[in-house]
């Protein structure tokens, strides 16, 4: 042990350090997408109120609802879950309304909205 810092002990504890930091950062990252997918669970079977409370929470940790009415449907965004004629044409390709909300966590797509999409009659 030479006491001035070079012993090869010294530095091997401060890789250790930043494993152990990088194992418990992964850890709690872990942690956050199995709670952010149980919340999602429990928010599909909740009541409305609920729903609001937890989608409130959710938001607060970079997690949103996406609900998609309006927008031109998009395959690789949406989800068809059903089909709602219409004879204005303006309308066709529009999601008409979001059945499911999808779920965004920092721009990233956690589960995409399931959406009813007027076609023309």
């Amino acid at each position: 042990m030479s006491g001035n810092g070079t012993d090869p002990a010294d530095v091997a504890s401060d890789d250790g350090v930043e494993t152990i930091a990088d194992e418990l950062l992964d850890q709690a990252l872990a942690e956050r997408r199995a709670l952010v997918g149980l919340c999602l669970y429990a928010l599909d079977r909740a009541s409305s109120g609920v729903v609001e409370r937890i989608e409130e929470g959710l938001s607060t940790i970079g997690v949103v609802a996406i609900r998609a009415d309006g927008e031109r449907f998009d395959p690789s965004l949406h989800e068809a879950g059903g089909t709602v004629p219409t004879d204005d044409l303006a309308l066709q390709g529009l999601v008409a309304e979001t059945e499911v909300p999808g779920f965004c966590d920092r721009g990233r797509l956690l589960r995409a909205p399931i959406v009813t999409v007027y076609t023309a009659r």
